[in-house]
């Protein structure tokens, strides 16, 4: 017996609606920038937020979000003009990047982007800041920062995957800002975020581009993204 051909074809003539799937809120700031919302995004996105999901397959899909996140995190760096001669001789117009980047992650869930920014930037510098809340305050609380000593005179990507109220991330720019980081050298980039923290962080900070892969629908009661993807940290460190 013949085994049962495909229920529909399959190739370049192929084309079908794409599948209803949730997608990111939509947000009225300039400086928030989305990626777009394709089909292979939110694939990805689901298999992150699954609880069923294994740790290795976990960090596999983030590493692909978090590559997708650097890209376009470079597509807001300044560019000049700068022409080369290719192997045959001719003339071609292109561009060049201008001016030094570094990374700063907020640790420890940041570090997990790190690598994602080193495949794209050979060689990049990579600082680091400890934010964690205060039990007694529920506030967010510096413990530690280390950040090249000329900062000031680079752009700086900022990295932390999950975006809940912003408040680290809003005390990781003032850290930046003291140091001398103008605000629009600054981007944040990160995976999940909440409109609760976009609309503080993008009020406040209306010079720092953030490109995020998806906001959600909002915080619940103990400010949890929902629906989230759980803990990041726990899920690419330890579970």
């Amino acid at each position: 017996m013949a085994a049962p051909g495909p229920s529909a074809p399959v190739g370049p003539d192929y084309k079908v609606e794409n599948p209803q799937a949730t997608v990111s809120t939509s947000v009225k700031y300039d400086n928030v920038h989305v990626l777009p919302q394709t089909p292979q995004l939110i694939a990805l996105l689901t298999m992150i937020r699954d609880k069923s999901t294994t740790r290795g397959d976990f960090i596999f899909y983030s590493n692909r979000i978090i590559r997708l996140l650097v890209e376009e995190g470079l597509n807001h760096l300044p560019c000049v003009e700068h022409s080369v001669i290719t192997p045959t001789g001719a003339s071609y117009a292109g561009v060049k990047f201008e001016g030094k980047i570094c990374g700063v992650s907020i640790m420890r869930a940041g570090e997990a982007m790190e690598q994602g920014l080193r495949d794209c930037c050979r060689s990049v510098r990579i600082g680091k800041i400890l934010i964690q809340r205060d039990e007694e305050t529920c506030k967010p609380k510096l413990f530690y920062d280390k950040l090249p000593e000329d900062i000031a005179d680079r752009y700086v990507l900022l990295l932390d995957p999950m975006f809940a109220t912003g408040g680290s991330a809003m005390m990781a720019v003032e850290v930046l800002i003291g140091r001398g980081v103008p605000e629009d050298r600054i981007l944040f980039l990160n995976l999940i975020a909440s409109p609760e923290g976009i609309a503080a962080f993008a009020e406040k900070y209306n010079k720092v581009r953030v490109v995020t892969a998806f906001i959600d629908k909002g915080l619940d009661a103990k400010s949890y993204i929902i629906p989230g993807l759980g803990d990041f940290g726990d899920r690419f460190y330890c579970i």
